[in-house]
């Protein structure tokens, strides 16, 4: 059994679409899936160095694939 999150079985990196309440979708490439920090706001780091937080209030669901760039 592992200890990954389900998001980290994925791999060390991710693609994620993320899903928001009014039908917005946005689509993050490269999130590295160690960085994932869940609380009032969601924040992870991209490869290219940025990091995003997620109000998670607004989100009803999110896809995540294999990374590829």
């Amino acid at each position: 059994m592992s200890n990954l999150s389900s998001v980290e079985q994925k791999g060390k990196l991710v693609n994620q679409i993320i899903h928001f309440t009014g039908g917005e979708k946005k689509t993050f490439k490269g999130i590295k899936t160690d960085t994932i920090e869940q609380s009032e706001f969601t924040h992870f780091d991209l490869v290219d160095g940025r990091r995003v937080y997620i109000n998670t209030k607004n989100v009803i669901a999110f896809e995540v694939l294999k990374y590829e760039d």
